[in-house]
C-alpha cells in the first residue's frame, strides 16, 4: 500500500509539472528584451517611403539561432513580411501574434532625443516605433524564443507576422498576406495593436481589448456656382455655400448605434468612475433621448473619444478651392473623414448626410474607399477574450473595457476572413499624450517597467491559450 501511495504521488506530480510549463527566469529575459527593443528602434523603418527589411532580417537572425523556422514573404523586396511558426499537436486551430515593423515619419529637429537612437532616459525609451507598434513586435519576439527555450507544449501552433506597411502602405503587408498568403498565417485567434492600458497619476485604471473597429470611408462635398470678378459678391458663390455645407456636416450629430462591444465599454467603465461619471457612462446608454441626449452632449464637447464610439462620425479635413484673391472660383470641394459604425449602410447614411446639407448646388459622395473592409466582432465570449481579461486582472489588477477602435487597423483583413481578432498594448499614461509623448508623436516614448510587464502579460496570456492541457 506505502508503494502504491508513492506511486501515485509521484504520477501525480508529473502530471502537474506537465501541466504547468517553466517559468522564464525574468530578471535575465529583460535584458534580453531591451537589447532587442532598442536594436529594432534604432533601424528607420519610417512609411514612407518604407524599408521594413532590416528589422525582418534582424528578427529572422534571432528566431533562426532558437530554431525556430522562419519565412519571408515580399511584395517588394525591401519590404517582407516575416512569419515563424512554432508547431503544437493540432488539436485546436492556431493562434496568430502580429506585430508591424514600419512606423510614421518624423521631423527629427522636433525631437529632443535622437528619434532613431533608441535612447533610455529616466526610466524611459525614446523612439520612433516605442508604442507604435515595437513594442508589440518585441514582446511578440520573446513570446516565441520562451515557448521554444522551455519546449511547451502546445495545443495550437503559434504564429508570428511581422508586418510592412501598416502605417500607409497596406497593399505590401496584410493585404499581401491575407490575399496571396493567408494559408501561412490562417488562425483562430489573433493578438495585435489596437488596445492598451490606461494609467492616472501613475496607477492603472482600466484595459482596453479592442474587438470591433469603425470603417473609415472619405465623403466628397463639392460645390458649384458661377465664377465672377470678386469685386461682384454672387449668392451662387461655390465657396459660401461650401463652408455652409461643411459647417452643417460639422454641427451634425448621427444617430447613435451602440452594439455590444460599446454597451459593454460604457457599463464597465462606469463601474470604476466617479458617481458623476458613472451616472453620465449609463445615462449614455439610456433609449430614452431625454435621459441619453444630456449625456450624448456632455461627451460631445468635452470626450470626443467617447461620442465617437456611439455613432459613425464626421470630420472635415481638407478644403480646396480657388486660384486668385480677386476671382470667384466656380467649383470648390471638401474631404470629410467618415468612420461608419461597423452596422451602419453606408448608401442610407449617405443620403442622411445630403439631407444635412440640403443644397441643389452642393454634391454630397462618397470619395475613393479606403482599403479596410467593413469587419464582424470579436466574441466577448471566447477563449482568447478569457485568456486577455484573466491575465489584465494578474499583471494590472484591472477591469477589462471591450473597446470599438475608432481608427483602423490591420486586424480589419483578419476579421474579414473570419479570424477572431483583440487588439492589446501596454500601459501608458493618460498624461503623456498631452504632453506630446503618445504615438505619432514628437517624443514618442514607453516606461521600460511597463514593457517588460508588456512581455510578461504576453507571455501568460499566450501560455494560458495555445498550452497543452
Amino acid at each position: 500500500m506505502r508503494r502504491l501511495i508513492l506511486l501515485f504521488i509521484a504520477l501525480t506530480s508529473t502530471t502537474l509539472l506537465a501541466q504547468s510549463p517553466a517559468q522564464p527566469d525574468w530578471a535575465k529575459l529583460d535584458d534580453e528584451t531591451m537589447r532587442h527593443f532598442r536594436a529594432i528602434l534604432e533601424m528607420d523603418t519610417t512609411d514612407p517611403p518604407g524599408g521594413e527589411k532590416p528589422v525582418v532580417d534582424y528578427l529572422k537572425q534571432v528566431l533562426e539561432a532558437e530554431g525556430i523556422p522562419v519565412q519571408t514573404f515580399a511584395l517588394e523586396a525591401h519590404r517582407p513580411n516575416l512569419v515563424a511558426r512554432i508547431k503544437g499537436n493540432g488539436k485546436k486551430r492556431p493562434l496568430l501574434l502580429m506585430g508591424h515593423t514600419d512606423t510614421v515619419n518624423v521631423d527629427p529637429k522636433k525631437w529632443t532625443h535622437p528619434p532613431f537612437a533608441a535612447v533610455r532616459d529616466g526610466g524611459w525609451v525614446y523612439g520612433r516605433g516605442t508604442v507604435d507598434d515595437k513594442d508589440n513586435v518585441v514582446a511578440t519576439l520573446m513570446t516565441m524564443l520562451m515557448l521554444k527555450r522551455l519546449n511547451v507544449p502546445l495545443d495550437r501552433d503559434v504564429i508570428f507576422l511581422a508586418e510592412a506597411g501598416e502605417e500607409g502602405s497596406t497593399r505590401v503587408g496584410i493585404q499581401f498576406m491575407a490575399n496571396q498568403h493567408f494559408d501561412a498565417i490562417d488562425a483562430e485567434f489573433c493578438y495585435a495593436e489596437g488596445g492598451g492600458v490606461t494609467r492616472t497619476g501613475g496607477v492603472v485604471k482600466f484595459a482596453r481589448v479592442q474587438t470591433v473597429e469603425k470603417i473609415p470611408r472619405a465623403i466628397t462635398v463639392t460645390a458649384k456656382g458661377v465664377a465672377g470678378h470678386g469685386s461682384v459678391p454672387l449668392e451662387s458663390n461655390a465657396l459660401a455655400h461650401l463652408g455652409e455645407a461643411v459647417g452643417a456636416i460639422a454641427a451634425w450629430t448621427p444617430p447613435q448605434r451602440i452594439n455590444e462591444t460599446t454597451a459593454a465599454y460604457f457599463k464597465r467603465l462606469a463601474t470604476v468612475s466617479s458617481p458623476e461619471e458613472a451616472a453620465r457612462y449609463r445615462d449614455v446608454l439610456n433609449p430614452d433621448p431625454k435621459i441619453s441626449g444630456p449625456a450624448d452632449a456632455y461627451l460631445r464637447k468635452n470626450e470626443p473619444s467617447h461620442w465617437s464610439m456611439l455613432r459613425t462620425s464626421l470630420s472635415p479635413t481638407m478644403i480646396a478651392g480657388g486660384y486668385r484673391t480677386n476671382v470667384i472660383p466656380s467649383e470648390g470641394t471638401a474631404n470629410i473623414d467618415t468612420r461608419l459604425a461597423p452596422d451602419e449602410d453606408p448608401m442610407k447614411f449617405l443620403e442622411l448626410v445630403r439631407q444635412v446639407v440640403n443644397d441643389p448646388q452642393v454634391d454630397v459622395s462618397y470619395g475613393s474607399r479606403d482599403s479596410r473592409p467593413p469587419t464582424p466582432t470579436a466574441k466577448l465570449d471566447s477563449d482568447a477574450f478569457k485568456a486577455l481579461e484573466a491575465n489584465i486582472t494578474k499583471h494590472y489588477k484591472a477591469i477589462t473595457l471591450p473597446t470599438m477602435s475608432t481608427g483602423a487597423t490591420d486586424m480589419a483583413y483578419l476579421r474579414q476572413k473570419g479570424v477572431q481578432c483583440y487588439g492589446i498594448g501596454p500601459a501608458a499614461d493618460s498624461e503623456d499624450g498631452p504632453k506630446g509623448f503618445g504615438a505619432h508623436s514628437d517624443q514618442e516614448r514607453i516606461l521600460e517597467s511597463e514593457l517588460f510587464r508588456f512581455v510578461r502579460f504576453n507571455w501568460d496570456a499566450v501560455l494560458d491559450l495555445a498550452r497543452a492541457r
